[in-house]
């Protein structure tokens, strides 16, 4: 009977079964994650003192504005390789993956010269809120830190051809194989050497770049030896539709990151970084929401473009209604969440631990709250960007991105709420996804989105 009850789970249509396949694998993966990850976090707390993690999390806090000069190429190519997989088009999907490998290497490549030797003029003492006595290591960090991150700029783009070719489940296991080595390699690092910035950024910096780049070896002579990146594949009167879409990923990717991604910069300058790391915590927790809805949700992107493009469209609709029921499920593991909360702290930390870092419940209902409606809006973004129609999503989070910072300030500064404003000030500006994001669907299903829902 319950041999059964699972064979069926895997019928039905084939882009649904893979789908299903895929979320099963993730959440594996996933489990994993969740469990090596929590142990990371404590590892590296016990490696280093509370401010010198909170100075870790602002630094790296940096990588992800480094981010817009992919200029949203890795999404366009997504869009871009799914539709050429979907018509099974080798050549094309050749020669877009080629074109995007060679002008992100060609932009990245000038990225990290210029850094390298602006890195040298800028102290990050003052931008990180710390003594003058940590300079020397915060300029050498960084150079580590930021190095290696290039590197992995591209290599990246591994992960965006299994996503494109609906298999994110593989992609998403490089990130908890990168961590379980991680944790173990910190780990060492306890019982040897006493707590060091520098030693901790080599192995987080190091680990993932070595995963990245045996996966980009294994597959490109293996499964995608067909589509593997060729120089005489390199066609660059393709970039403009890898570009096209690409920059208005690229403009969301940018309003995004100004909402989600700043909040660590802006509590390290108003309260210290020591503050960064009970906001932090509280985030790892509750970003559970997301990351639970986020394995769900993410074959479909994919499946999306495929799906739109042979205007399988009631395969559409039936599948997003059953994402909406799925995420209201999402209102009960919030519920839980933040009932074990506490007790879950004093698990993973220890007590002791906790007597010296404040987390809130008006931090914990913020975080509650925006994971929920960010969830919500996944339901139809998914779809969104899976078909490429962005012009409306981009000019909300444009919007969102530009007042996203005054909003908090003015939380701190005249209303005194906290560290927990920067939660609050993320979902006043993020009112495309719980809000527009479900019109939009709508009027693109329906077939009635005209002039700048169409685009």
């Amino acid at each position: 009977m319950l041999y059964r009850k699972i064979s069926n789970i895997f019928k039905g249509h084939e882009r649904t079964v893979k789908a299903r396949k895929n979320i099963f694998t993730s959440f594996a993966i996933k489990g994993m994650s969740i469990i090596v990850g929590f142990l990371l976090i404590r590892v590296t707390l016990n490696y280093l003192n509370q401010t010198e993690y909170g100075i870790w999390i602002t630094l790296t806090s940096f990588i992800s504005w480094f981010t817009f000069f992919e200029i949203g190429l890795g999404n366009g190519l997504k869009n871009k390789l799914a539709e050429s997989l979907a018509k099974n088009d080798n050549k094309m999907a050749r020669i877009y993956v080629s074109t995007t490998y060679a002008i992100l290497s060609m932009v990245i490549g000038l990225i990290a010269v210029i850094f390298f030797f602006a890195n040298f003029f800028i102290d990050w003492t003052i931008i990180l809120n710390t003594g003058k006595e940590l300079g020397p290591t915060l300029t050498n960090l960084a150079l580590i830190v930021f190095g290696f991150f290039f590197m992995r700029f591209v290599l990246k783009l591994i992960g965006t051809i299994l996503r494109a070719d609906q298999r994110p489940a593989i992609a998403g296991a490089f990130g908890p194989i990168g961590n379980l080595i991680k944790l173990i390699v910190i780990y060492i690092l306890t019982l040897y050497t006493e707590g060091s910035l520098l030693y901790l950024g080599w192995v987080l910096s190091i680990v993932p770049t070595l995963v990245l780049i045996f996966a980009t070896v294994y597959f490109y002579n293996s499964d995608y030896k067909h589509i593997a990146p060729s120089i005489n594949h390199i066609e660059f009167k393709y970039a403009k539709d890898l570009l096209n879409l690409g920059f208005k990923f690229f403009l969301i990717q940018i309003s995004a990151l100004v909402m989600f991604q700043s909040s660590n910069i802006i509590i390290a300058q108003y309260y210290g970084p020591e503050e960064v790391t009970p906001y932090n915590l509280a985030y790892k927790l509750f970003s559970m929401i997301n990351m639970v809805f986020a394995i769900i949700v993410a074959p479909f992107w994919a499946a999306f473009t495929e799906a739109w493009v042979k205007m399988d469209l009631n395969w559409v609709k039936k599948t997003v209604r059953n994402l909406f029921y799925i995420w209201m499920g999402l209102v009960f593991i919030s519920l839980f969440l933040y009932l074990i909360s506490d007790t879950f702290f004093d698990v993973w930390l220890g007590t002791e631990k906790m007597k010296s870092i404040n987390i809130t419940d008006r931090l914990k209902i913020s975080l509650i709250i925006y994971f929920l409606l960010f969830t919500f809006g996944s339901v139809f973004n998914m779809f969104i960007n899976g078909v490429g129609k962005l012009q409306v999503q981009m000019y909300s989070l444009l919007i969102g991105a530009t007042i996203f910072i005054p909003i908090t300030i003015f939380f701190i500064k005249i209303l005194h709420w906290g560290i927990e404003s920067v939660v609050i000030a993320s979902i006043v500006s993020n009112f495309y996804s719980p809000f527009v994001a479900p019109f939009h669907y709508y009027k693109l299903i329906n077939n009635r989105a005209h002039g700048i829902w169409n685009k």
